[in-house]
């Protein structure tokens, strides 16, 4: 029996079709709960050897003997992507048949859409917006200060109701841009540098490409490339770092869900090195109407808010707001492979704005040839948050089902 351990890697995306029956090897699956129920959660597996590649796939339920849509990945070797729906209680198991597929069957309900136009990829699921990515340059809010431009972020971020949780160029902080991954007290090649406070005219980051946008029905996504540059190089703007944002989102009902797995490497031969700080990394700003203290707030896996929360070392941490006098909000989950995990997190005392920093307990380098890695989940709600489904979330993206191949048969259905 062979064992295929379920990650969260290999990102790089591509569309996986399910179709008719066919007269072709089939090979059960079995995804094992193991120590955590599961539920409305992503769940991954390579694709079987012995079954073809480029050609539609068939996943049945053996439980309940219906189809389940899923969805291949590209990698080496290729992963298959399905959504568990009804709660796996743990300590349970569920079986599932895979096999070729003689024809693609027609769209699925509500699939997982990526749109690009004007410089940007909005992510839908069926109807519903879920975020859209900056790769053209947004220009300034203010056009006396047109170093605030930026591209290579993520904003806005909707909720199930249609409403917009995050905010760029915010009047209070022009330099904070949604869902964003910056540095801030850093040195390179002796320059002090500056990526996160855009005024200082020191660091930039910008979009470079788009290398794969795909939609399917299980997930949606998008592969970017990004440039971290030093503007005080003496000749000459000079690239500091080469970063990738592999990003996807999954077909779920209730609240979305989605992914930014992040590498950033050096672009040169010199390190960049990140001083200790209180602030920088991966932030997500909220809604300005949220400046209003009784508007809004933070909430941690350790039940800290704005009062107790800053700098402490949560597995996850939810960044809320009222909207129309209804709560809503956005959980993001720091993965327990980062550097630091878990990484101390910045709830800043005025401003609805939540960054995961390793830099708060002390210096790091990153150096040539060992890329700086990060993964990060993120929960949407309508409502306030449900603390038991975040928990839930949190035990699937720590420790992820294990699927393993149960059985292997050549039979006709």
């Amino acid at each position: 029996m062979k064992t295929i351990v379920v990650t969260g890697c290999a990102l790089c995306l591509a569309m996986g079709l399910v179709g008719g029956l066919a007269a072709q090897a089939a090979v059960v699956l079995e995804v094992q709960a193991g120590a955590c129920d599961r539920e409305a959660v992503p769940v991954e597996a390579d694709l079987p050897a012995d079954l073809p590649r480029n050609t539609p796939l068939e996943l049945i339920c053996l439980d309940t003997q219906q189809p389940v849509p899923v969805q291949v990945v590209a990698g080496t070797p290729p992963r298959l992507v399905w959504m568990i729906g009804e709660r796996l209680a743990a300590g349970q198991s569920r079986r599932y048949r895979l096999a070729a597929a003689a024809r693609a069957t027609g769209a699925v309900e509500n699939p997982v859409t990526a749109m690009q136009a004007d410089g940007r990829v909005l992510l839908k699921v069926g109807p519903l917006s879920v975020l859209q990515y900056h790769a053209g340059v947004m220009p300034s809010a203010d056009p006396e200060q047109p170093y605030f431009a930026r591209s290579g972020f993520i904003h806005p971020v909707f909720d199930p109701q249609k409403r917009m949780l995050t905010d760029a160029m915010p009047p209070d902080h022009l330099h904070q841009h949604g869902i964003m991954f910056a540095w801030v007290k850093t040195t390179f090649e002796g320059r002090s540098v500056d990526f996160w406070n855009s005024k200082r005219q020191e660091g930039e980051i910008r979009h470079v490409a788009l290398d794969n946008v795909v939609s399917g029905p299980v997930l949606a996504g998008f592969t970017a490339r990004l440039e971290h540059i030093d503007r005080t190089a003496p000749g000459g703007p000079k690239p500091v770092l080469n970063e990738t944002w592999d990003v996807r989102i999954y077909r779920r009902s209730e609240g979305f869900l989605f992914d930014l797995h992040s590498v950033q490497a050096c672009a040169g031969s010199s390190r960049l090195v990140l001083s200790k700080n209180l602030y920088g990394g991966l932030c997500v700003r909220g809604n300005s109407a949220w400046l209003e203290r009784d508007q809004g707030d933070f909430l941690t896996s350790e039940g800290k808010t704005r009062e107790d929360g800053n700098h402490t070392r949560p597995n996850w941490g939810d960044l809320w707001g009222k909207l129309d006098g209804n709560p809503s909000g956005i959980t993001s989950f720091c993965h327990p492979e980062n550097f630091r995990a878990p990484q101390p997190v910045r709830l800043h005392p005025t401003k609805p704005y939540l960054c995961w920093s390793p830099c708060v307990l002390d210096d790091l380098a990153i150096e040539p040839g060992q890329p700086y890695t990060s993964r990060f989940r993120f929960f949407v709600h309508a409502g306030k948050l449900d603390v038991a489904v975040a928990r839930g979330l949190w035990s699937d993206y720590s420790q992820p089902a294990n699927v393993i191949v149960a059985a292997e048969s050549s039979t006709s259905r």
